[in-house]
């Protein structure tokens, strides 16, 4: 019979039939298939290379129009008849679209948390599940260059570096799925970054220096400020200092390699100073970390520096905007001037990696070269910041 929209509607099914097929004469391969409660359902039928027999669902008579049908069951044949199978096609299709980015991201981050260091993983949970949030939803094959761009010009409305962080999160992300087998492509490549990140150079001269060193408070925040002008050492490995790191009366912190950005080991002598500083620091009983109160270390750095640069502003003192991250270039930079500290003991101070055959050959740790420089530095701080 010629499949019509006033045949299809005339439709009976056989006596004792729960359901039946009505095959069209002029598309082979494309018919209706009947119900027993009158449902009707276009469908069409193939053999695979191998000689097995196909049936798809194209859609509901009453959803869709039989021109339409029809073009859906051409496509479908002609692909059966080129060697391609349309119901393997179709089914790979619905699992791909059960692999949304929102469940390969639950499945990274537990792997993603093995490898990387807990601040490390921190960044990269936030911007996967905050920053890509609107996209968690669709198939990880499915999502294109533009939906990646158009986000990413989102996110830069909240600042354009934060947006290059999450661009570089969400291409991390692409790149173990494709090595896992579960995308086939990185849609954040060739997407344009939203800011030219150059190296921060600035560092505060020793009039600034002075300016925050007296507007410190004898609180965790200020403690920590003094502590990271007299070590050189990273915001984070200085806020969640262990009490098991310090050996007060060797005046030494030995920073564990888990601790550490480059995996290392590393010892920092500890100037009479920094010392006295950390005996007079008040200790929570049963806390095991010398800063901050809760879980984990300190964690007001923001509203802590708001506060220090209002006293700063209060004392009369001007200073150019800075970070904390900028007192350790500071130290670094005034130590060389001022110290004399050669740049082969600042990279010892600093615990950063030696290149090339250094690396390799040059495993010296100079403690006695960082504690006298650092001895040094300590009292040109001093006499500084009286």
């Amino acid at each position: 019979m010629r499949l019509t929209k006033q045949a299809i509607e005339a439709l009976t099914l056989p006596p004792g039939k729960k359901d039946a097929f009505f095959w069209d004469d002029t598309l082979k391969g494309f018919g209706v298939k009947l119900n027993a409660g009158g449902a009707r359902q276009y469908v069409a039928q193939y053999r695979t290379q191998d000689g097995r027999s196909r049936r798809i669902t194209l859609g509901r008579v009453d959803t869709l129009s039989l021109d339409e049908a029809r073009r859906k069951a051409r496509t479908d044949l002609a692909k059966a008849q080129t060697g391609s199978d349309p119901q393997a096609e179709k089914a790979e299709a619905r699992r791909q679209a059960g692999i949304t980015l929102g469940s390969v991201t639950a499945t990274y981050l537990a792997k993603a948390k093995e490898r990387l260091k807990p601040r490390s993983y921190q960044e990269v949970e936030r911007h996967l599940m905050k920053a890509w949030a609107p996209l968690a939803g669709m198939p990880l094959n499915n999502i294109k260059r533009a939906d990646v761009a158009a986000q990413l010009n989102t996110i830069a409305e909240n600042g354009p570096v934060n947006a290059n962080r999450a661009r570089s999160a969400l291409s991390g992300l692409y790149s173990w799925a494709i090595g896992d087998g579960r995308a086939e492509s990185n849609p954040v490549t060739g997407t344009n970054k939203q800011a030219d990140e150059k190296p921060r150079d600035r560092f505060l001269s020793c009039e600034e220096v002075q300016a925050v060193w007296k507007a410190c408070r004898n609180d965790d925040h200020g403690v920590m400020v003094k502590l990271l002008l007299l070590t050189a050492q990273r915001r984070n490995e200085v806020g969640n200092m262990d009490e098991a790191e310090l050996d007060l009366d060797g005046a030494v912190w030995t920073l564990p390699g888990d601790r550490a950005k480059n995996g290392r080991k590393h010892e920092i002598p500890l100037s009479p100073l920094a010392v006295q500083l950390l005996r007079d620091k008040p200790r929570l009983a049963g806390r095991y970390l010398v800063f901050g109160q809760g879980v984990g270390g300190f964690s007001g750095w923001s509203n802590s520096k708001e506060r220090l640069d209002k006293r700063i502003a209060a004392a009369g003192a001007t200073l150019a905007p800075w970070t904390v991250h900028d007192l350790r270039r500071t130290a670094t930079t005034l130590m060389a001037e001022h110290v004399g500290v050669q740049p082969h003991i600042l990279s010892a101070i600093t615990n950063h990696t030696p290149e090339g055959m250094k690396k390799v050959y040059n495993l010296a740790t100079y403690r006695v070269e960082k504690r006298d420089a650092l001895n040094r530095w300590a009292d040109f701080l001093a006499n500084l910041t009286r």
